[in-house]
C-alpha cells in the first residue's frame, strides 16, 4: 500500500537497522526534522546517485536530537527501519520546504545460505587482518547479515545501492562473496608489494639455491 513520506535525499545508502548520526543545517531539513519530531513521524532517505534521486531508499526514525545550535542547526540520532521504492517524487511536499513522495515498502526474503555466510566471514577476517583492522575481525559475530556488514566491505556507492535493491538475502550474499573473492587477492598482493618495497636497500640474508 502506498504512503506519503517526507524525503531527505543524500548521496549515501542507508540500510534497515543502521544507526545514522546527521548534522542538519539546511532550512528545509531543519523544518523536516521538527515536523517529524512534533508529529512523531518518520522520513525517508533515498540515495542520490548519478546526479538524480534514486528510486530506492530507507525509511528512518529519529531517535533524538543530540544537540541544538544557536543558529537552528541540529545534530540528530536516527535509525533505518524499512526499505522503500518511490512511486511519485515531489521536489517540495505540499506547503513545506522539503521534498516528499509516495512510496511503497519493499518486502525482503530472508533466505540466507549458511555455507555462503561462512565463506563470507572467513574472507572478511582475512581482509581485515591484511588491512591491519584486527578489531573489526574480532567483532565480526555469527549473526551478521548482508546489511550489517555492507559498509565494511569497501563497496562503492553503486554497489551499496545495488545491494539495497536485492530482495533476497541469498542474492546479497552471493554479491558480497563475489566482491570479496575479487578484492582480497588485490589487497594481499598490495600488502606483499609494500613489504618488498620496505626491504629495498636493506641488507638481505638470502639462502642461495642449491644447484
Amino acid at each position: 500500500m502506498a504512503q506519503y513520506l517526507p524525503l531527505f535525499p543524500l548521496n549515501i545508502v542507508v540500510y534497515p537497522g543502521e544507526k545514522l548520526n546527521l548534522h542538519i543545517f539546511e532550512p528545509r531539513y531543519k523544518q523536516l526534522v521538527m515536523d517529524c519530531v512534533l508529529n512523531e513521524k518518520t522520513f525517508g532517505i533515498p540515495t542520490y546517485i548519478k546526479n538524480a534521486v534514486g528510486h530506492y531508499g530507507t525509511e528512518v526514525e529519529i531517535l533524538g536530537i543530540e544537540k541544538k545550535y544557536d543558529n537552528g542547526e541540529m545534530d540528530i540520532r536516527s535509525k533505518g527501519l524499512r526499505t522503500f521504492k518511490i512511486l511519485k517524487f515531489e521536489k517540495t511536499a505540499p506547503g513545506r520546504l522539503y521534498a516528499g513522495g509516495e512510496i511503497e515498502l519493499v518486502n525482503y526474503v530472508e533466505d540466507e545460505d549458511i555455507v555462503t555466510k561462512t565463506k563470507i566471514k572467513e574472507l572478511m577476517q582475512q581482509l581485515y587482518q591484511a588491512l591491519g583492522l584486527k578489531s573489526l575481525a574480532a567483532n565480526l559475530t555469527d549473526n551478521f547479515s548482508s546489511f550489517t556488514i555492507a559498509h565494511q566491505l569497501g563497496l562503492n556507492l553503486e554497489q551499496e545501492y545495488a545491494l539495497l535493491q536485492m530482495k533476497r538475502e541469498s542474492d546479497r550474499q552471493d554479491a558480497i562473496l563475489d566482491h570479496l573473492q575479487n578484492i582480497l587477492p588485490i589487497v594481499l598482493e598490495t600488502e606483499r608489494l609494500k613489504e618488498r618495497v620496505k626491504l629495498n636497500g636493506h641488507f638481505k640474508s638470502l639462502t642461495p639455491p642449491d644447484f
